[in-house]
């Protein structure tokens, strides 16, 4: 994983920095995040932006494909399935008027966390090329969080 050692330090950097600063905004918000549906938004962005850390933090260690691949596919495999819960969750409580969009945003989470499941089994079948598939589980989760993130900080005062 050499050849992708720059992306993933800017990654890990990136990903540690976004989760500290929600971390932040949710604290300064807890009261009103409480009293709402959206905690479980809240953590969907954490859990998305940990395992791009996590992720990060294991392709930079040196160790073989195939248990890089392993912890890849273990972690994509541990996401998915939180996420899903708390989307069907989130997807339950939501009401009829906004479940077509948030249909959208259980769609965005499940294309990352499959992007990592995907890159877990190319790893182990053929290496280093299952790095490709972490860039749209890198993508995608930046973007859900992001998204998330707006969410739970800028939508709750209106």
């Amino acid at each position: 994983m050499e050849t992708w050692h720059d992306f993933f330090v800017a990654v890990a950097g990136a990903a540690a920095a976004l989760t500290g600063l929600i971390f932040v905004g949710v604290s300064l918000s807890l009261s009103k995040i409480i009293n709402t549906k959206l905690p479980d938004r809240a953590s969907e962005a954490l859990i998305l932006l940990m395992a791009v850390l996590i992720v990060s933090c294991l392709c930079l260690a040196p160790q073989s494909s195939t248990l890089l691949g392993t912890e890849i596919l273990v972690l994509g495999t541990l996401a998915w399935f939180i996420l899903l819960r708390l989307d069907l969750s989130i997807l339950h409580a939501t009401d009829k008027e906004y479940k077509r969009h948030y249909m959208r945003m259980i769609l965005l989470t499940q294309l990352a966390t499959l992007s990592y499941v995907i890159s877990g089994i190319v790893t182990l079948v053929c290496g280093e090329e299952g790095a490709y598939w972490l860039i749209p589980a890198v993508v995608l989760s930046f973007g859900k969080a992001v998204l998330d993130a707006w969410v739970i900080l800028v939508e709750i005062h209106r």
